[in-house]
């Protein structure tokens, strides 16, 4: 039987893998296809907005790092779900492997019980409910990433 921390950080690498799975063999325009409208999602899209929002909760409010957001300007705050022309997806999906391996080892450093107070939050939050959290945003984005790779080559299941 599991520990709390090893259900936790392996329901989290469930979905970052369905993420992944989902993702293989697409090609770049493939992966850009915005094939479920009126919802302008994309398979490339999902993985920046990922990317960014494992930056976002595991380094910039966790660990309170001064790094920069990844795809997100002041003058362009949608450049995640809505990437330019000369976006890469490849590169993209690097990036977003990269941060998951970062918040893998914030995740090692940390106690669950490890409190942080988020940048916009008015109580301290510990590393557990962060867990968690991700676990809800992959989980609510699995069911997108299905219905898109759907959508592009009728490729369903796990």
């Amino acid at each position: 039987m599991a520990g709390e921390r090893e259900a936790l950080t392996a329901y989290l690498e469930y979905y970052r893998a369905t993420v992944e799975m989902k993702c293989r063999g697409l090609s770049t325009e493939q992966a850009r296809t915005r094939c479920m409208p009126p919802s302008t999602l994309s398979l490339h899209g999902l993985v920046r907005h990922l990317a960014g929002v494992e930056r976002w909760w595991f380094q910039q409010n966790f660990e309170r790092r001064d790094v920069p957001f990844l795809f997100f300007t002041e003058d362009n705050p949608d450049l995640d779900f809505n990437p330019p022309a000369d976006a890469d997806f490849g590169s993209d999906q690097d990036a977003w492997r990269a941060e998951c391996a970062v918040s893998r080892d914030i995740v090692a450093a940390h106690g669950l019980d490890d409190p942080a107070r988020p940048l916009d939050w008015y109580e301290d939050v510990d590393l557990r409910w962060l867990i968690l959290r991700m676990i809800t945003e992959y989980a609510q984005h699995c069911g997108h990433v299905d219905l898109l790779r759907e959508g592009i080559d009728g490729k369903t299941g796990a």
